[in-house]
């Protein structure tokens, strides 16, 4: 099956073709279900997208096609589109089948390090209300990865899925270390620890030292990340044990054709550190609404001693201050390098929502119904 052809028409969720009326607050809305990515939808996905809580990549048109191109080949979807009266999209909730039978959302929890319902923020509440109602009969679980703290679906999700007879199980995941950017470079130095401060200058200052004609340099725009990004997954690859697994023939393809694609839109900046005239370090960055988040990585292992990806990471973070964003993520994953810049760890959940998602009350984030 082709994710990206356009179905014949949306269809309800119980599989009649007449879309699903449901009230929620006495206002109707309509459920619709399609089985494939319908490229007809890609303006109203990307304008719920970017008038939802959280803007980011990994929730928008182009890498949600991607993915599925790459990763959901074969696969069956079930994508829920949630409209008002009037027929305006109000949130989408792209799934996939897994092998076991449960349907889990669009991006894959290894890929994507943020994902959610896509909703018009105010409207989580009344669409979970409407796609749990439109439901309540199936028994499929729904397993959503990924799911910010912050989300409206880890607070409200497992009162409103008791409504219906569901259970919604929330569990953390992982965590994502996060940076509120200062005005300068020299305003955060001086917020560190005296440690860590002195450590990051002391690598800093050795590199200059002793690299040889050392430099960092970002790749922006889609033909010249598409130049570059052989260099990146050659320094990824031999970074450590697991990298090359993990970057396999479908996560290349992906990477070469989301990126770019993303680059159309200065969503994506590749970074690397060069000594010699050779690269020995390289991060791939994402950008959206204020943020700069720390993708992915590669180093040449053989340069360790000169400290090459705290010394780039350093530059990133510099450079995301000068232009005045407000946040550095650095995406899923406690590693030490990146609690050595002294972030704030923000939680990320799994939700699992069905007839045998019993809620424990000790995994529930503090302040979210149990």
């Amino acid at each position: 099956m082709n994710p990206w052809a356009p179905p014949a028409r949306l269809r309800n969720c119980d599989g009649s073709a007449k879309p699903q009326d449901v009230r929620v607050r006495g206002e109707p809305v309509k459920v619709e279900c399609a089985d494939r990515l319908d490229p007809a939808e890609a303006s109203a996905w990307d304008a719920v997208a970017g008038a939802a809580r959280l803007r980011c990549p990994f929730l928008g048109w182009t890498w949600q096609t991607h993915w599925a191109a790459v990763f959901a080949e074969g696969r069956r979807l079930d994508v829920r589109y949630v409209r008002d009266a009037e027929g305006r999209v109000l949130a989408i909730l792209p799934l996939y089948e897994t092998e076991s039978g449960a349907l889990e959302l669009l991006g894959g929890a290894e890929v994507s390090d943020y994902l959610d319902l896509i909703a018009v923020a105010g409207h989580e509440e009344e669409a979970w209300a409407a796609l749990l109602a439109a439901r309540a009969a199936e028994r499929a679980r729904w397993v959503l990865h990924a799911v910010p703290a912050s989300s409206p679906t880890v607070r409200a999700l497992p009162a409103l899925a008791a409504t219906v007879g569901l259970g919604a199980d929330v569990t953390l995941e992982e965590r994502c270390p996060v940076l509120g950017l200062p005005s300068s470079w020299e305003t955060y130095l001086a917020s560190l620890s005296g440690k860590h401060r002195h450590e990051l200058t002391r690598k800093i200052r050795r590199f200059e030292r002793e690299a040889a004609e050392g430099r960092a340099v970002v790749v922006r725009g889609p033909e010249a990340v598409a130049a570059r990004l052989g260099d990146f997954l050659a320094l990824h690859r031999r970074s450590r044990v697991g990298k090359a697994k993990f970057m396999d023939e479908r996560m290349e393809r992906f990477f070469r054709a989301a990126l770019p694609a993303l680059a159309e839109h200065d969503g994506v900046a590749l970074w690397f550190l060069e000594a010699a005239g050779a690269p020995i370090a390289s991060f791939v960055c994402l950008e959206w609404d204020g943020t700069v988040g720390l993708y992915n990585s590669g180093f040449a292992p053989e340069t360790a001693s000169l400290s090459p990806g705290l010394v780039l990471l350093s530059h990133l973070v510099r450079d995301a201050i000068a232009r005045g964003r407000a946040r550095f993520d650095f995406l899923r994953g406690e590693e030490r390098y990146k609690l050595e810049f002294e972030p704030t760890l923000e939680d990320v959940f799994r939700v699992t929502i069905g007839r045998d998602a019993v809620p424990h009350p000790r995994r529930h984030p503090e302040g979210s119904p149990a």
